[in-house]
């Protein structure tokens, strides 16, 4: 008889098997550290940006030598910072609807914010709604005001179902089924 672990493997495969799970966690967290990361670069260029009224070109080339970049995920942050920048008009128009006040009362780094979750729900398919979210009320509470991420998360919110209807749906169907 073979010495088998209970779920029926052998010990150095479960082992094996264990491994692999724990270097794949690894690989994801340090891929979310990366993105995390570039989301603060890119926080702290798109802010230059709508603040300082630099070149891109500039602010990106600053961005790049700060400590900690090499860091970050340049790929993300390339996509957003750009990206941000290129729709800024469309996105301004966007999120408009859905807030209470007008722009010039919002704060540079919430309206900054509120462009990048607003693009990654439209261009980062592989990022669910609520991860996407949470990554920004956690950049408004590292980068904004006293209350800034409760504004963030309200915005978010409501631009979620706009942005990615069908996840959304599909999420408050599951949490509905769950509940009954």
């Amino acid at each position: 008889m073979q010495n088998e672990s209970v779920a029926g493997k052998k010990p150095a495969q479960a082992a094996s098997k264990s491994i692999a799970k724990r270097k794949e966690f690894i690989t994801k967290t340090a891929m979310r550290a990366a993105r995390t990361r570039a989301r603060e670069f890119a926080v702290q260029g798109l802010y230059q940006h709508l603040v300082g009224q630099q070149s891109i070109d500039e602010i990106d080339e600053f961005t790049r030598n700060l400590q900690g970049f090499s860091k970050a995920d340049s790929v993300h942050f390339d996509a957003l910072f750009r990206g941000c920048i290129e729709s800024s008009q469309a996105y301004d128009a966007m999120i408009e609807p859905h807030l209470d006040r007008p722009w010039a009362e919002i704060s540079p780094i919430e309206h900054v914010i509120m462009w990048m979750g607003a693009y990654e729900f439209q261009h980062c398919l592989d990022v669910p709604w609520r991860v996407i979210i949470n990554e920004y009320i956690e950049q408004a509470k590292a980068f904004g005001g006293t209350d800034g991420f409760k504004y963030i998360n309200g915005i978010l919110n409501k631009l979620a179902p706009q942005l990615r209807a069908m996840e959304v749906a599909a999420d408050a169907a599951a949490a509905k089924e769950l509940s009954s």
